[in-house]
């Protein structure tokens, strides 16, 4: 990596701490998940037991785990990503997508935040939990998890942009330009 200096760096360095704290501490809700999904699967065909209460924190665990875990993903490269073209561009036209990909997550991630927030708190106002006898009583903390999950995804992005930014102006520095 490049040697970075400046606000610029530090605040990528900075958001992309926090994303790999809260990523790191993710694997341990996915952890806990498989737990809990594998228990749920052996009272249920071993002892003919079964909770709503379980199988419900089963898809908030999973809820959690993808919103709070997307961000981790991006920032670790292990999303899909489909490269048919872009392995044959040059480092300039890469510059350009890669700049356009990271605006457009940017742009998505707070539109979603801007979205979700009523949601949320509308869910809150009403007290909402499940509708099912025995499930969980506050719905509304899952849904909470939206506008966090896409306000780290938003974080996550602009940390890429500014590691873009700096890894290109470092590029063209380097290459005398």
């Amino acid at each position: 990596m490049p040697q970075e200096q400046g606000a610029p760096a530090w605040l990528a360095a900075s958001i992309e701490a926090l994303i790999d704290a809260v990523g790191r501490a993710t694997l341990y809700l996915a952890l806990a998940m498989i737990a809990l999904v594998a228990t749920n699967v052996l009272l249920r065909y071993a002892f003919s037991f079964g909770s709503v209460w379980s199988q419900e924190l089963e898809w908030h665990l999973l809820a959690a785990v993808i919103l709070l875990g997307m961000s981790y993903a991006i920032q670790r490269g292990d999303n899909v990503r489909v490269d048919v073209f872009y392995a044959d561009f040059g480092p300039r036209l890469k510059f350009f997508v890669d700049l356009l990909s990271g605006v457009l997550m940017l742009l998505i991630a707070g539109l979603f935040v801007k979205l979700s927030v009523p949601y949320v708190m509308q869910s809150y106002s009403i007290g909402e939990g499940s509708p099912d006898p025995g499930g969980i009583p506050l719905r509304w903390m899952v849904k909470g998890l939206i506008p966090i999950g896409f306000t780290l995804l938003a974080l996550q992005a602009l940390a890429a942009l500014l590691r873009l930014v700096l890894n290109e102006r470092q590029r063209r520095e380097t290459a005398g330009v």
